[in-house]
């Protein structure tokens, strides 16, 4: 039985959400080791799963922040395939520049782990990663385009604000299941110096996504 290349497209657009988003979990700087300080400092492991959630509110904040304008522009229709080659070009010059400039923004730091869900929107935002979903969002609209064919401008935009919110809670569970996972196993089994000794940074491998992304998004446009 023949699968409809529109199927797999959505299909292949949808692991990249989750994929991006179990990327996201695993990169350190993403937040998962305030949830092991959490458990450390109250002794808890409650306390650990305790602060997933606000780090995840944040997260998805910061999706949302940037692909629900998408989602409400109604000139998506007329424009969208110079939209997507904006996107693709804008996500390659923000991994540039993060290659580029490796330091994090200054402010991040006057941000206390208290407030984690202000630390995580601001992070998110910090690291692109809002941008990273933007080609991969843009596309999965032009795929529900091509199934249900010619429709109404108002019924798309509905469309699209609902494809958003979508792709903004499938790419936050992903992260904050597989940061969860991570901080669960540095505290219950792998202890803190897991995080010292053996501390894995994803600051080189992050903007050279970015640009793969935005490449692939340039070339399906």
């Amino acid at each position: 039985m023949n699968v409809p290349e529109a199927d797999w497209t959505t299909a292949v657009l949808w692991l990249a959400v989750v994929g991006s988003g179990i990327y996201h979990g695993l990169n350190p700087g993403m937040g998962w080791p305030l949830a092991v300080s959490a458990g450390l400092m109250n002794n808890s492991c409650r306390a650990v799963f305790g602060a997933l959630v606000p780090l995840a509110i944040g997260h998805f904040l910061a999706m949302g922040g940037v692909l629900l304008p998408f989602g409400a522009v109604s000139a998506l229709v007329t424009w969208q395939t110079e939209i997507r080659i904006a996107a693709g070009f804008l996500v390659i010059a923000v991994g540039l520049y993060l290659f580029v400039n490796r330091r994090h923004p200054r402010f991040l730091a006057r941000i206390g782990p208290a407030h984690l869900t202000l630390w995580s929107f601001a992070v998110a935002l910090a690291h692109g990663a809002g941008l990273m979903l933007l080609p991969i969002y843009l596309n999965l609209c032009r795929a529900e385009e091509l199934d249900a064919g010619h429709i109404a401008a108002r019924t798309l935009m509905g469309s699209n604000l609902i494809t958003a919110l979508e792709v903004s809670v499938v790419h936050a569970f992903s992260m904050i299941a597989a940061g969860g996972l991570m901080a669960f196993a540095v505290y219950q089994w792998l202890g803190p110096r897991f995080i010292s000794k053996s501390w894995f940074n994803l600051d080189t491998v992050w903007p050279l996504s970015l640009i793969l992304v935005g490449a692939v998004a340039l070339y399906s446009s």
